[in-house]
Order: C-alpha cells, then structure tokens, then sequence
C-alpha cells in the first residue's frame, strides 16, 4: 500500500530527465521547490550520472534559476568513492571516469593507477577510447575486483538519448565474461546506505522521485522507500505495463507532482 505523499519528510530528485533535461528546467521544477520548503519538507538531488561531481551539477542548477548548495547533490561517484574508501582505504585505483569523476576519488585520498591497480572503477565516461576499454578488460580479465558507479543504459537528452554506463558494461562483458563485482547507484541499496550518513531520516520518510523503471522505482524493492515516476524523461506510459518495477505514484510530469503535494491537482 502506497504510503500518503504528505508522510514524505524527504525527496530524493533525480536530474536528468526527472527535473532538467540538457540546460532547461522541466515544467514544474522551481514550482516543486517552493511547494516542498513552503511545507518543511526538504530535497536532495540523487543522481546516477558519475561523469560529473556535486560542484558541477550545483552550478549547473544554480545557472538555470535555482540556488542550491552543493550539500544537496548526491552523486553515484561520491557513493562509489566513499563505499570504496571504507573498504579499501589505502586502494591504488584504475578509474576509466571523466576528470570529474577522477578528482572525486583523489579527493577521498585514492591513488590512481593505470599500470599495477589493485581495483578498477568503471564511471559514465563521455570521455571513453578504445584505449580505456582495453585496459579496463585487461584487468577486468586479470581477476581484479571491479567495481560501477551505476547501471543506467541511456541518458536522457534534449534531443533523445545517449549511450550511458550499461552499454560500456555490456562491452566488458562480451570481451571479458565478467559483470561488475558490486554496483553503487540505484537501483542498488548502496547508494541509500551511503547517503543516510547524511540523512537522519527514516527510509518511510524518504520517496524517490525519477524518470526509470530500472533505476529510480526499482530502489523501492531494493530499499523499500516510496517511489514517485515522471513521464518526463526515459520512461514511456506503455513501458508501466510490461516493466517488473511499479511506482508508488506516476506522474506526468514534477509540476504535477507539486500540484498534488499542494492540493491544486
């Protein structure tokens, strides 16, 4: 049974899709913001896109007409960094990552090493050679753990999708027989773990609100939090019928979201 949108204290927002697309506000971001702080509610930003860091994406916002501090931006790259740090403090790291994912695990106090790792990192790398791939399945090959930051197959865009972090996943594992060892972001529990030391909530206070199935609803099984799906991004309304994962709420969009939060819908 669906819990009631007013016992959520807190929303977890993905970005792409869910509350931007490229540089643009969806229809009802800001409009979400003030419902949820005129309520003492609060947000934080959760997102799987590892290819940039909280900084980024906190200026990114903040430039499209929403000032937000950079304590509110959760990443799957952050997740990954400090999972890592507790169980491999000290680890020499292989990241096949953007420079912002890179930087993240230099500023955990991770050695990176693209000759003798003792672990490798697979982030959303819009920055990817074949070079990388190789060296990446070498290891992977090798037997050394190996680790994702998150699943996503696609990223959403203005203009349709890009190939995102699954595909190179997929790639690895034709070359090489092997799947990552663990992965981070949603929809796997660890991303919630890592953020609850943040957090000083319960999970029935929390919703997730996302534009996947496979991602954003599916950490509901995983964690059981409330999920919120908006049609806004990757997700079609005729993917609900065959999917495994079904959302607490669908809407079409986070205005409309807001208006049911606020009681116009």
């Amino acid at each position: 049974m669906s819990r009631p949108l007013h016992d959520i204290q807190c929303f977890l927002l993905d970005m792409d899709g869910t509350f931007y697309l490229d540089e643009h506000l969806l229809e009802g971001a800001l409009k979400f913001i003030d419902v949820i702080c005129a309520q003492g509610k609060d947000y934080i930003f959760l997102t799987n896109n590892s290819s940039r860091n909280r900084r980024y994406y906190a200026r990114k916002i903040s430039r499209m007409g929403l000032a937000v501090a950079e304590s509110r931006i959760f990443t799957s790259g952050e997740a990954t960094a400090l999972h890592l740090k507790r169980k491999f403090p000290a680890a020499r790291i292989y990241v096949v990552g953007t420079k912002y994912l890179k930087d993240e695990f230099v500023q955990h106090g991770f050695t990176l090493d693209d000759q003798q790792p003792e672990l490798v990192v697979l982030g959303f790398d819009t920055t990817l050679t074949y070079r990388k791939l190789w060296k990446l399945c070498d290891f992977v090959r090798a037997g050394l753990p190996y680790i994702a930051t998150h699943p996503d197959l696609n990223c959403p865009t203005k203009t349709g999708f890009m190939p995102d972090i699954g595909a190179m996943i997929a790639f690895v594992q034709a070359s090489t027989g092997r799947l990552p060892d663990q992965i981070i972001g949603k929809p796997n529990r660890t991303i919630i773990e890592e953020l609850s030391h943040r957090l000083h909530l319960p999970l029935e206070r929390l919703a997730m609100v996302g534009d996947r199935l496979y991602t954003d609803v599916a950490l509901g099984v995983s964690t059981g939090i409330t999920t919120i799906l908006v049609l806004s991004g990757e997700t079609q309304p005729a993917d609900l019928v065959s999917s495994p994962y079904k959302p607490d709420y669908v809407f079409k969009h986070i205005g409309e979201l807001a208006d049911s939060l606020s009681g116009s819908a």
